[in-house]
């Protein structure tokens, strides 16, 4: 369970069980002593890890202030930038209407989602008002801005330019997927044009923007991580830090408690004590939740020390299993403890299972080398290749073989297709 799945169960229980007292840990007041010992215990450490508490907990450059100065300093929203578009346009009632949800229905990249017979019978108006509408909010900025798919979009940003590109307008409205592809051969071959025009078109085509939207905030589709635990880097050795203050504390009402001591109604007696064993059995949950999740992240520190000391790319495999069995406990327990959990270290937050990698077995000696040892050797493979001959699959296969390590093509092709590379034909230059 997450630390915001939790908080959110903590609240129901609140609401079910008139035992529960809950508190939000933020406002805990024994959280100042321990902030308190916890700078004592630091002073004699290093300057280093002072700021770091004072940031973690308040003070000049704390999180919260950066976080109060971003937020000020944040954007324009898409939406409110094609709103304030309209106030010195004479519109209908209808019209604004119309205009407005379809403007808060555009998605992150500024494409619009919504089917016009949908818009159409919501506002009991007819297709083509609302066709009208679209193409009004298409004239405006940015270019590209509200279009129905790529194509649209593409199309709709080479109208604006003073200088007609007839080539890049045909590609776009008849060989966009052969572009993809960058198969410049075949559209070359189809149109019937020299290559050198096909490609000075393409290029025309790549420097437009297929997310017109991508440039504002994006408020509405921000989600944001909390770590559930943080590693901070001692003089000789790493702390790790259970972050408890992402969910509430649970407490029992002592109230309820007195009228045990006072209520005769044997009924009332055994409901106030099913209610205070149900508080407890939670609070139980919550502290070996705690605790294991605490085991779970000395592991993982213990074990990829390399990983905090000098940061990607330095991964060892590492399996729940392995885990599980140094913490004597079943591997489904360890799966359980680090879904949905986040580490934050001095090179970012990570979730726990990013830890956990695959391995493939390395040359004859028996080692063994990471999903992620395999793919950076996959990339250094990439860059030196030849562009107007780039390696297929089968060869950087080969290749891999050559230095040692055991895989197949299939996986090399998976692997390839995770780290956004395109294959042989895509990879192609025709310059």
């Amino acid at each position: 369970m997450s630390s915001q799945e939790l908080s959110e169960y903590i609240k129901e229980v609140s609401l079910e069980n008139p035992v529960v007292d809950i508190e939000d840990a933020y406002e805990t007041p024994d959280k100042a002593g321990d902030l308190v010992k916890k700078l004592e215990w630091l002073d004699s450490i290093d300057e280093r890890n002072r700021i770091y508490y004072r940031q973690e907990y308040g003070g000049e450059d704390s999180d919260d202030k950066r976080l109060m100065d971003y937020s000020e300093s944040m954007g324009e929203e898409l939406s409110e930038y094609l709103l304030h578009q309209l106030l010195t346009v004479e519109l209908t009632d209808l019209q604004y209407d119309v205009i407005q949800f379809m403007v808060y229905s555009l998605d992150s990249k500024g494409y619009m989602e919504e089917n016009l017979e949908d818009v159409a019978a919501r506002f009991d108006t007819d297709v083509a008002f609302v066709e009208e509408q679209l193409k009004f909010l298409q004239g405006l900025d940015p270019a590209g801005v509200c279009a129905r798919n790529l194509r649209e979009c593409l199309l709709l940003q080479l109208d604006r330019e003073d200088e007609e590109d007839a080539t890049a307008r045909k590609i776009v409205s008849d060989y966009l997927e052969l572009l993809g592809k960058n198969q410049l051969h075949v559209i070359s071959k189809k149109m019937k044009l020299p290559m050198e025009q096909v490609i000075e078109a393409c290029d025309h085509i790549k420097e437009l923007n297929p997310k017109p939207g991508s440039g504002f905030d994006a408020r509405g589709h921000l989600k944001y991580i909390t770590p559930d635990v943080t590693v901070v880097k001692l003089a000789n050795y790493y702390e790790i830090l259970l972050n408890e203050y992402t969910y509430p504390k649970i407490g029992i009402n002592h109230f309820y408690k007195k009228v045990l001591e006072t209520e005769s109604s044997k009924e009332t007696q055994n409901y106030i004590i099913e209610k205070i064993r149900q508080a407890e059995w939670i609070q139980n949950c919550i502290g070996q939740r705690n605790s294991t999740l605490m085991r779970v992240a000395k592991c993982i520190v213990d074990y990829q020390a390399e990983f905090f000391k000098l940061g990607t790319g330095h991964l060892k495999p590492l399996r729940l299993q392995d885990v599980a069995e140094i913490l004597d406990v079943h591997e489904s327990t360890v799966s359980r403890t680090i879904r949905d959990k986040y580490l934050q270290c001095a090179w970012g937050i990570y979730p726990l299972n990013y830890f956990f990698s695959k391995s493939i077995a390395a040359g004859n000696s028996g080692g063994k080398i990471t999903t992620e040892q395999v793919k950076k050797l996959m990339m250094a493979i990439i860059d030196e290749e030849d562009k107007k001959k780039p390696l297929s699959d089968r060869v950087i296969t080969e290749r891999l073989v050559e230095r040692g390590v055991k895989i197949c093509r299939r996986t090399v092709a998976k692997y390839r297709e995770e780290m956004g590379v395109k294959d042989a034909s895509g990879r192609k230059s025709f310059q």
